[in-house]
């Protein structure tokens, strides 16, 4: 629907803004997607992941940090549906497994 793809694209755009703080807000949204329109993050995971890897990865540790807790719950939220990037989690969670950071280690 219209609706569906303008919040696909409302989270596109915060998941890649310059501010971390907007960054921030992409993360939220996206948790805020997987537990009301749980389908819709499901149809475009792949999609979706090219976005949030880099925020697994993402420069500032808070950002980081959160897309890692956030990552955490859409788990036990998506299951299944998360198979398609699968290798790419794995890849990002690993990459923080060596932070010198306890709350991004934690989060990994």
């Amino acid at each position: 629907t219209v609706e569906e793809k303008e919040s696909l694209q409302k989270l596109y755009h915060l998941l890649e803004a310059k501010g971390f703080q907007t960054r921030m807000e992409g993360v939220a949204l996206l948790l805020d997607l997987s537990k009301t329109s749980p389908q819709l993050i499901s149809t475009n995971i792949a999609q979706i992941f090219d976005y949030f890897v880099l925020r697994i990865n993402d420069t500032h540790k808070k950002v980081k940090q959160r897309a890692l807790e956030v990552l955490a719950e859409m788990i036990g939220l998506l299951e299944d549906a998360l198979t398609p990037v699968m290798i790419r989690l794995v890849e990002g969670i690993t990459k923080n497994l060596n932070s010198k950071d306890p709350g991004v280690h934690t989060a990994a």
